[in-house]
């Protein structure tokens, strides 16, 4: 295996342990909400119980919500492909090396160090995702008001 399709395997490999992380946290945090709720369920009557019903309620609403989110990400995650190397334009799983920071397009996991190198893993839909999106070798780009120029495309 060459030394970059190794990098790009080590970013791959770093995401899906974040978003595993990510998902066994929710899903941990979705049990004790269900259990707090037998246990309420079991406690006396009146608005205190009321309140804190309510309350296990949203909480269960919202980790649903996060649950879901997790699993959107997960399942684009999976569409990410890192054999696609040295593309002509910056796509959903490149490896992009500038002259001010390298990118790993895939899913938003932030800053990973393989190596000794810092990459960072962003979503293609986010802000500096968008302004790589469809780039070539040697285009300059511009974000948050800092030029860049994109040296490689892996």
């Amino acid at each position: 295996m060459n030394n970059e399709l190794h990098i790009k395997t080590q970013l791959y490999s770093k995401c899906q342990e974040f978003v595993s992380e990510r998902l066994k946290r929710i899903q941990n945090r979705i049990v004790d909400i269900e259990t707090s709720l037998k246990s309420e369920t079991k406690s006396t009557a009146g608005d205190k119980h009321e309140t804190g019903r309510a309350m296990l309620q949203l909480e269960r609403e919202k980790s649903g919500a996060q649950l879901a989110q997790i699993q959107s990400v997960q399942q684009l995650l999976a569409k990410v492909n890192i054999q696609n190397s040295s593309g002509s334009s910056i796509s959903l799983g490149s490896l992009v090396i500038t002259n001010r920071a390298n990118y790993f397009i895939a899913i938003s996991a932030g800053q990973i160090e393989i190596d000794g190198q810092e990459y960072l893993a962003v979503a293609a839909n986010t802000p500096i995702g968008k302004v790589l999106l469809g780039k070539k070798v040697d285009d300059e780009v511009i974000f948050n008001g800092n030029s860049m120029q994109i040296t490689r495309i892996i």
